[in-house]
């Protein structure tokens, strides 16, 4: 897979388990913060698009890529911890400030959420198919989400054989379906039983209701997000999205009206890997175009 992937991966220590993450180039610090079930593979062609001009910050979530893949007793897997260790990583980078994020999926949640305690660092952002406030009132959960959040079969699919990393793979991309090779990249770090805990484990952590564990910290960060209407925005938005779809595209912009949005009418839930030869070009123009403060 190193044609696929051809970096050299960094390990931060946190209690005791490693936490993957690349750190490739110099300059501006870009971070992105990927979902699930993706990786950091998600954001490979990114990186090299941009790595001879800015740094590149990805990290793998705790259990997912190339990070450890610990049990209950081990790790918490909930949305707070997930935002201090990315929290943990880009105060061991010493990135206190002029931070770009680029957000998809659960990532988007996970990134506005360190955001929102630390916005004198964030200085742009770029938002992929991706929600930093409850679900919205317009739309309902998907009954795929909701069968493996909330019944046994639904966990027995998601770590006995794979279905979800599977079908994700499958249905994700839909203007450039992913050939054999692509799909088993992506899924190759979810290859046991035991190594599938964190996909499963962010879909039960999705917060519908009070009472739910990341419910509050939800509604703090929806609270926060007035802070960041002057910062610059793009938002890069594959239409075919099952989940995050127009819905959630709609919130956005009704929170922050002067985003620069690009709609792509025939790409999927994976929108950079559907759509990067549009994707990438847009980002490279938007970077520049939003120069940081002297």
């Amino acid at each position: 897979m190193t044609d696929l992937y051809p970096f050299q991966g960094h390990y931060l220590d946190l209690n005791g388990l490693r936490y993957h993450y690349l750190d490739e180039g110099q300059g501006e610090p870009i971070v992105m913060v990927h979902g699930n079930p993706t990786w950091s593979f998600y954001y490979r062609n990114l990186v090299q698009a941009l790595r001879d001009e800015y740094r590149t910050i990805v990290p793998d979530h705790m259990g997912c890529g190339l990070s450890d893949k610990p049990d209950d007793k081990r790790y918490r897997y909930t949305l707070d911890q997930r935002v201090r260790d990315l929290e943990a990583l880009l105060d061991h980078l010493k990135l206190d400030r002029d931070v770009t994020l680029v957000l998809h999926d659960w990532g988007g949640m996970i990134g506005m959420a360190y955001a929102t305690r630390h916005p004198e660092r964030i200085r742009r952002l770029v938002i992929l198919n991706t929600a930093a406030f409850h679900l919205p009132k317009t739309k309902s959960l998907p009954w795929s989400l909701w069968l493996c959040r909330n019944t046994a079969l639904g966990a027995w699919l998601v770590r006995g054989p794979n279905l979800f990393c599977r079908m994700a793979a499958r249905i994700c991309c839909l203007r450039h379906p992913m050939p054999k090779a692509l799909r088993q990249a992506y899924i190759s770090p979810y290859n046991s039983w035991a190594n599938r805990i964190a996909v499963l484990r962010f879909v039960q952590d999705i917060p519908l209701r009070p009472g739910d564990p990341s419910y509050n910290l939800v509604s703090s960060v929806e609270a926060g997000l007035e802070q960041f209407r002057s910062v610059p925005m793009l938002i890069c938005w594959g239409e075919k999205d099952f989940v995050f779809d127009g819905h959630f595209l709609a919130e956005w912009q009704k929170r922050f009206p002067q985003a620069e949005v690009h709609r792509l009418a025939d790409a999927g839930h994976y929108v950079l890997e559907d759509a990067a030869e549009e994707i990438i070009p847009w980002i490279r123009r938007f970077l520049p175009a939003h120069p940081l403060a002297p």
